[in-house]
């Protein structure tokens, strides 16, 4: 007999990452993964080749320079942060953390789609809540809160809606938990956020024991590559992360490439500023096209197509496919008749609105 995995493992479905090559075509545009339109500041650059020589060393295990710079940049306690390989990673430590089998994870029903394979992944049983019009629903949440809820997961901004609560939404979804139920606000897209009623979790984590904030430099600093992640939480959460992480989780030349991308903030804002104007723009133009993009604070939009076959999100995506652009399927999700495209460069978008536009001649 071969090894037997353990019971679950093999029910798993493989989080499958957007498609990056279109066969036969020499450009493509990749509006699949939520990638950042801009290449990563030349800081950070300049800062991963001068580790190129010093490949044999191991890095620092703790990230603590990585963990101080962060903590300069956004006014928080070092110690109380945790790096990662990845927010990836992190969502894993935590729900190996504080959930198991015969516990519940609670999910808004559009939420990011790995939260649900990590839970099951050791072995706790995720719990939808339903969304209204996409978007987390806060009292949907909170009556689904059972006695075995232990970890409540949340992206805010949402991966693939782009909807996003405001911190008095957040608050009120805290002060409905128990204090045993860990909340994880995962932030990927913060820095993308536009609303001004909004906080990335900073502020509750140091009013709570039972919160985590997660950020990432794969989205607005354009580091994706790089896996490097972030956790946010009390005292204890971080020593809880520390002793179940890998002890060099976050490769040396990535821990460096960190540090010089804080050092450029004005990098940061001109994707911020970028992003906001083509997403305003995009989501415009599919909508004079009687399509429905729906309001996003990430560097995406998700849009609805009409339900005629002709005219459906999978054959509009296999014509896009023709035209060298990948966007994503959202049927994983339950939103078949969606695709989610990436904020790309101006030209991307342009182009993508096009063959858009051309899609919707061909089918009038």
């Amino acid at each position: 007999m071969p090894p037997i995995p353990r019971p679950g493992i093999l029910d798993l479905a493989p989080y499958a990452l957007g498609e990056s090559r279109v066969p036969g075509v020499a450009r493509v545009i990749r509006l699949a993964s939520n990638e950042c339109a801009a290449e990563p500041s030349p800081l950070a650059l300049a800062a991963y080749r001068d580790l190129a020589t010093a490949l044999r060393r191991y890095p620092e295990g703790s990230a603590a320079t990585l963990r101080q710079a962060l903590a300069a940049r956004h006014g928080l306690d070092a110690a109380r942060i945790v790096c990662g390989n990845g927010s990836e990673e992190l969502i894993s430590l935590l729900l190996r953390g504080y959930a198991g089998p015969g516990d519940e994870v609670l999910i808004s029903q559009y939420g990011y789609l790995l939260f649900s394979v990590a839970a099951k992944a050791v072995g706790a049983t995720p719990v939808l809540a339903p969304e209204r019009e996409l978007a987390a629903d806060v009292d949907a949440l909170l009556a689904r809160i059972g006695p075995r809820t232990r970890v409540v997961m949340l992206a805010n901004p949402n991966n693939p809606t782009g909807s996003c609560l405001s911190r008095a939404e957040i608050v009120r979804l805290h002060r409905g938990l128990r204090d045993d139920v860990l909340l994880v606000l995962d932030a990927a897209y913060a820095e993308y956020v536009m609303r001004v009623d909004y906080e990335a979790g900073a502020a509750l984590v140091d009013a709570a024991e039972n919160v985590v904030m997660l950020r990432t430099f794969s989205k607005a600093y354009g580091l994706a590559s790089l896996r490097i992640g972030w956790a946010y939480g009390a005292a204890a959460i971080a020593d809880v992360l520390d002793r179940i992480r890998g002890p060099t989780n976050v490769g040396g030349p990535a821990q460096a490439a960190a540090i010089a991308a804080l050092d450029d903030q004005a990098h940061v804002a001109r994707n911020r500023a970028h992003n906001g104007r083509w997403r305003g723009w995009f989501s415009a133009e599919l909508a004079t096209l009687g399509l429905r993009p729906h309001p996003s604070e990430g560097n995406f939009v998700l849009v609805r197509f009409p339900g005629e076959p002709s005219k459906g999100a999978a054959v509009a995506y296999d014509f896009l496919k023709t035209q060298g652009i990948i966007a994503r399927p959202m049927a994983g999700y339950g939103l078949g008749d969606c695709l989610r495209f990436t904020i790309g460069t101006g030209e991307e978008m342009e182009l993508t609105a096009a063959a858009l536009a051309a899609f919707a001649r061909r089918n009038a």
